[in-house]
């Protein structure tokens, strides 16, 4: 069955103050849509339950990519295009350019906005993984005021969040602190592009004569929700990086996470697949270490 466009209402109010007034009007009855990569494909299934849509798709305010000496801030209305090309992105945040590349095809990414990508709440979602080792942070608004809150705290489970009915995400900030850090990101999906992902790894460490100082996991479709891996990290961060270590952390990670059976993949291979990441951004470090 086919979406009826004459069943739902669709208003564009233009700036961010009207869209908040719209959102606290009615608590809980406006669904925002941006780039509709995800809400429009609902609709042309007979699948969007939302009735009543208030467009974002234009609105300066919310589509920006901003340096200070502190980080760097992402409009939430930034769509993955802009984070591609972005020169400050690829060079300081290379985790999350990447995973900008992989959002569907060009056509996507030309309208798929980063916000939309995490409020959707996908466990599957390929920029979530890079935020979370990036220790990222929502800010989140209303006519209320602004709350920020660590990227790691706002998925609550599958497809759920902490926002309010009359709450809209403004942006993500990045800090500034991670270019010490060696770095990993890696997807497998059914094929090399326009896949959602089976299992996907993000790794961050700073070394310190072979010890890991810092470590920071996150996987997406390892859980319900993009998740890190913090017993993981706890297990091998202050440790000598040894083989002993890569196959503790291996048997960390296999029992810390809960992924699930559906139509792409088995829990079993996505727990596999996921140690094997993991092992392979460890050895990676490893190889890389001064002899």
């Amino acid at each position: 069955m086919r979406g009826d466009a004459a069943a739902h209402d669709f208003v564009a109010p233009g700036t961010l103050e009207a869209v908040l007034d719209l959102l606290a009007s009615a608590p809980g009855k406006w669904t925002p849509i941006a780039g509709g990569t995800e809400l429009m494909v609902a609709h042309a299934a007979g699948r969007l339950r939302a009735k009543a849509l208030v467009n974002l798709w234009g609105i300066p305010e919310l589509r920006f990519i901003r340096s200070t000496d502190e980080g760097i801030s992402i409009g939430a209305a930034t769509t993955f295009r802009d984070l591609r090309m972005h020169e400050r992105i690829s060079a300081e945040l290379p985790l999350l350019a990447k995973s900008a590349t992989w959002i569907g095809s060009i056509a996507n990414q030309n309208r798929a906005t980063i916000g939309g990508n995490l409020v959707n709440g996908s466990p599957a979602a390929d920029s979530s993984p890079p935020l979370l080792v990036y220790d990222a942070e929502i800010e989140l608004v209303s006519t209320h005021g602004s709350r920020l809150i660590p990227y790691a705290e706002f998925h609550t489970g599958y497809k759920k969040n902490v926002m309010q009915p009359l709450e809209l995400m403004f942006a993500i900030h990045i800090p500034r602190r991670h270019n010490l850090h060696k770095q990993y990101l890696r997807k497998v999906g059914t094929r090399r592009a326009m896949a959602i992902s089976k299992v996907a790894l993000a790794g961050t460490a700073l070394m310190n004569e072979g010890v890991i100082q810092e470590i920071r996991l996150a996987a997406a479709s390892l859980a319900p929700f993009p998740a890190r891996l913090p017993a993981t990290e706890r297990n091998v961060v202050g440790q000598r990086l040894t083989p002993a270590l890569i196959q503790s952390a291996r048997q960390s990670l296999l029992s810390e996470v809960s992924p699930i059976d559906d139509i792409r993949s088995t829990a079993e291979y996505r727990k596999v697949v996921g140690a094997n990441l993991l092992q392979e951004f460890l050895e990676q470090i490893q190889n890389e270490a001064p002899a």
